[in-house]
């Protein structure tokens, strides 16, 4: 996905607005297009955005605007992201003690499968430090194992400097809304944040298709191409999102944005004398 050119040929573009190089990345497509390669769309209107967003299903990672008279700083934050808020309610497995220490580090997040399994999905470590020893008291009436009956926590990993760290079991009784950024192999792909807990949710109700994936490349020219016929993308495993189908309602009803980074749509947002460039 083509988003920005810095140079063309002989043409040294760092230093030019974005406009121009914007007309130069449209004259390399031009000469050198292929099926692989896909130019980003763009528009000056802030409703043309909105509106890729809300037809996504909140599967884009969002919209970044830029000014279009700016040229490009290296190393520099010049452009301004809107993340998309998704999240997902989980069962707590488990959770890591803190180390050398009292109170909890982590929640262990899990959801079900279908076959009716927990599987370990990632953590939850946005614990604030005067709730820890709070929060260690609260579980440990529910410690018993197994904790997880499909995937289990993993081992040595880089976040973990390849060490094994020591965790505990739960009875599947809580339930915790998270905030998550993308989701990899059935798994979130970072530590999550904690959003809420969810006392009116049942266990059984955290299952896998809460997750959304987000798009390809391919599947954001689909979409972009097919603009305007309210259409619902799918996840990558090819199965219509129920979550997107509610996302996009809640969107339409609020008229709220819910952009998330990425590097693959792009709008160009624009007012007299401070023109800027979203891209998504």
């Amino acid at each position: 996905m083509l988003f920005d050119c810095l140079r063309l040929g002989d043409r040294e573009l760092r230093n030019a607005p974005l406009s121009d190089r914007r007309k130069a990345l449209e004259a390399f497509l031009r000469q050198n297009g292929s099926q692989s390669l896909l130019l980003s769309p763009k528009s000056v209107s802030v409703e043309d955005a909105r509106r890729w967003l809300v037809s996504s299903g909140g599967a884009l990672d969002g919209v970044v605007a830029k000014r279009i008279k700016d040229p490009y700083r290296s190393g520099e934050r010049a452009m301004f992201k809107v993340k998309q808020l998704r999240t997902a309610d989980c069962v707590v497995g488990g959770f890591r003690p803190v180390k050398g220490g009292p109170g909890v580090a982590s929640l262990l997040l899990g959801l079900y499968d279908k076959d009716g399994k927990l599987d370990h999905v990632g953590f939850t470590s946005a614990i604030r430090s005067e709730e820890r020893e709070r929060l260690a008291d609260r579980l440990e009436a529910l410690i018993s194992p197994p904790g997880f009956t499909g995937k289990t926590p993993g081992g040595p990993s880089r976040w973990n400097n390849g060490e094994k760290t020591p965790w505990t079991p739960l009875r599947p009784a809580l339930v915790v809304e998270v905030i998550y950024d993308q989701v990899t192999g059935e798994r979130f792909r970072h530590g999550t944040r904690l959003h809420r807990w969810r006392p009116d949710k049942s266990p059984s109700q955290c299952t896998m298709d809460q997750l959304e994936y987000e798009l390809r490349p391919a599947e954001i020219d689909t979409m972009m191409r097919n603009d305007g016929e309210k259409t619902t993308m799918t996840n990558k495993k090819g199965h219509g999102s129920e979550t997107a189908k509610k996302a996009n309602a809640k969107a339409a009803a609020e008229g709220k944005k819910n952009p998330r980074e990425s590097s693959a749509a792009q709008a160009e947002l624009g007012k007299k004398g401070g023109k800027k460039a979203a891209k998504g």
